[in-house]
């Protein structure tokens, strides 16, 4: 599996495993399926309401877990320093681990939320940066976090962001977020790389798909991985999770790549960091 080096010199795997909506003995079994088929990388979450299920699947799984790299993330109902200390423990203690590789503010605070958004998300920065040097977390990162919202926590940051995780799929992938990132040194990981199923039948992606004998799933991954960021992609269904590892014996060319990224917009969720809780 290749991986990248992250700012703080840990490494993560460029693919990984998505486990949102995979909850109890579902979550458990297609944990245990993906690490099977060798991926490295768990992603979950507290608001997924299954890191009790993932951290089951890991243990079941028989991998060592110094080879897991395992993520999970505050949810924004927790946003203050005494409140992100107790959900990591909250976390950590469902996941049943001595430590986390990565966690990450799901979303940011924002001025429709709070008079003083920076300060909420420096306090969460500062109790996160602390886990972190006490080695309950060896990396920590945000997600969703536009130009905006990491400008802010970088004055007050002693650590910088590892990693953003943002939706980063064909038809929306947010150029202008993601070149931030990069030009601070900040690893780029791409949530919903799938376009919550809109990629399927687009005649552009089918037409690659069918000339590398590949699916559409696995050209949509390899074009994010070809972006040097990190994918996710989630299933339950062994097939699909094994296909979805299967990224690496093709590659796209450049031609290929910007007809991808020149896509017009497609599966947006609709979630705006400096909007939420709203959908628009």
């Amino acid at each position: 599996m290749e991986e990248l080096i992250l700012n703080d010199g840990n490494k993560i795997p460029i693919v990984g495993f998505g486990t949102y909506k995979a909850t109890q003995q579902e979550g458990i079994e297609s944990v245990k399926n993906a690490l099977a088929y060798g991926y490295r990388l768990i992603d979950t979450a507290a608001k997924y309401e299954n890191e009790v299920a993932v951290g089951k699947g890991i243990k079941e799984s028989g991998i060592p877990r110094d080879k897991i790299f395992v993520t999970t993330k505050i949810w924004r109902d927790n946003l203050g320093y005494e409140q992100t200390k107790a959900a990591f423990n909250e976390s950590l203690g469902k996941l049943d681990l001595d430590y986390i590789d990565l966690y990450l503010i799901h979303w940011p605070a924002n001025a429709k939320n709070y008079n003083n958004w920076q300060k909420t998300n420096a306090d969460v920065w500062r109790a996160m940066e602390e886990l972190q040097a006490e080695g309950k977390i060896k990396s920590i990162g945000v997600s969703n976090f536009w130009p905006e919202h990491l400008k802010a926590l970088i004055q007050t940051a002693k650590v910088i962001p590892a990693v953003n995780q943002i939706e980063f799929h064909p038809g929306y992938w947010q150029p202008e977020v993601a070149e931030f990132c990069k030009e601070h040194g900040i690893a780029v990981e791409s949530w919903s790389p799938l376009a919550r199923g809109k990629v399927f039948g687009n005649k552009v992606l089918e037409e690659i798909a069918k000339k590398y004998n590949k699916s559409v799933s696995q050209v949509c991954l390899r074009w994010v991985v070809q972006h040097d960021v990190i994918v996710i992609p989630k299933s339950t269904t062994p097939e699909r999770i094994k296909e979805n590892i299967s990224l690496f014996d093709f590659e796209l060319s450049e031609k290929e790549m910007k007809q991808i990224n020149d896509l017009p917009e497609m599966g947006f969720s609709g979630e705006l960091p400096n909007m939420w809780p709203d959908i628009v």
